[in-house]
């Protein structure tokens, strides 16, 4: 028996061959919340019948169900490829790198088309009971992370599905030994691609990945479920930069609205030499659009820029993530 709290609650992904096909999880995630449910579209009629004040039950139906949440989580060094797969689309698989234990894997922005994941929940009764509840067709929407001065590397996931499933069997969580990034580790550089230097003054950064999609694809002979989602605008990358007022590279460039190359990285401890355990956001093109210092009294000023990010015409947005993770 698990503790009847969210202390024997468990989260296990797996990759999907195809939309909305069961698959049984291989990767069990350490999350810190979720809000993952059965969202159900319900009609009641209301055909009048001589003396009935109350309109009958058998009269309302089910119409549409869907699958709407999000999952809230520390950045760890192992078991983030899936989601980070579906968040940025490309198929990837972990590269050795020489003849050690640490596997690169670049998960450059891509079409989302077929990226679709089974989530499986297990929410403890007070009894100690884990009740199953199991997300088919999950399509990431968003994606953001956040890391601030003291604090951990933090992501939120967005998601849409296509229907809960509770008659599966409740896989039997396992975890490997994780550790999260942080603010010790992390770097920002900007400047030229390929050729960023790091940036003195920040204290916190936030970058978010918006994946739009037609999520209403709802059609007759579909038993009231959604068929997979399209996309349907263009990748929206925002976010910010908290700083003290140290130098004016920044402002130049909100002043400019001239583009920089952006390097969000976390190294923290070495797998095998020269290889350490990573995480990287390479944004080729920011420009700012918010930000420029004011001075609100006697304290140091600190601005936060505003920024999106752009196609530079030649380098696409990639996460970068070394680990041991022989496959996502």
């Amino acid at each position: 028996m698990a503790i009847g709290s969210g202390l024997g609650a468990q989260l296990g992904i797996a990759a999907e061959s195809s939309y909305g096909t069961f698959v049984a999880p291989s990767k069990f995630i350490e999350f810190t919340k979720e809000s993952l449910a059965l969202k159900k579209t319900t009609a009641q009629s209301a055909g009048i019948a001589a003396g009935r004040l109350l309109a009958l039950s058998s009269r309302r139906v089910l119409t549409r169900k869907e699958v709407q949440g999000s999952i809230d989580m520390e950045v760890t060094n192992k078991a983030m490829g899936l989601l980070l797969q579906a968040l940025m689309g490309t198929t990837v698989t972990p590269v050795q790198q020489g003849a050690t234990a640490a596997y690169l894997q670049t998960h450059t922005l891509a079409s989302v088309a077929g990226k679709s994941l089974t989530i499986q929940k297990g929410v403890p009764l007070t009894s100690g009971t884990v009740t199953d509840k199991t997300f088919l067709g999950c399509k990431v929407t968003s994606g953001e992370f956040a890391c601030g001065m003291g604090e951990m590397l933090t992501s939120t996931f967005e998601f849409d599905g296509k229907d809960c499933d509770e008659t599966q069997t409740l896989a039997a969580a396992s975890y490997s030994n994780m550790s999260p990034f942080h603010f010790g580790q992390m770097a920002l550089k900007v400047g030229g691609f390929g050729a960023e230097t790091a940036l003195d003054g920040i204290r916190k950064v936030s970058v978010k990945f918006e994946r739009p999609q037609d999520v209403e694809r709802f059609y007759a002979n579909q038993s009231a479920l959604k068929k997979e989602p399209i996309e349907n605008d263009q990748v929206k990358i925002t976010g910010s930069l908290e700083t003290d007022y140290t130098h004016t590279t920044l402002d130049d460039l909100h002043t400019s609205d001239g583009a920089t190359s952006f390097v969000w990285e976390f190294i923290g401890p070495e797998i095998a030499s020269p290889h350490n355990e990573v995480f990287r956001v390479t944004l080729p093109a920011i420009k700012l659009d918010e930000g420029p210092p004011v001075v609100d009294g006697f304290g140091v000023v600190k601005p936060t820029f505003n920024f999106v990010g752009l196609f530079d015409g030649t380098n696409q947005p990639r996460i970068e993530y070394i680990s041991t993770d022989v496959t996502l």
